[in-house]
């Protein structure tokens, strides 16, 4: 279990959100911390992505030559 402490804006703007839709306060923090993960998980990624390819220890390929090497080829 996770406790979170909200500016009283923020409560206020999630309240009222919750009361207009009829959800929980609790769907839309999970909601939002999920969207958040998804995007830092992209982030890390591609910055883990951009290293290896800095340090040459991956190699990039152009669209046709993955075409080619799958022989997609019309």
């Amino acid at each position: 279990m996770i406790a979170v402490r909200l500016t009283a804006d923020l409560e206020k703007r999630l309240d009222e959100l919750a009361r207009k839709t009829g959800r929980t306060k609790t769907f839309y923090v999970r909601e939002a911390i999920v969207n958040y993960l998804d995007e830092i998980e992209d982030i890390y990624l591609a910055e883990k992505r951009l290293q290896s390819l800095v340090a040459e220890k991956s190699k990039t390929y152009t669209l046709e030559e993955v075409v080619k090497k799958l022989g997609l080829e019309d």
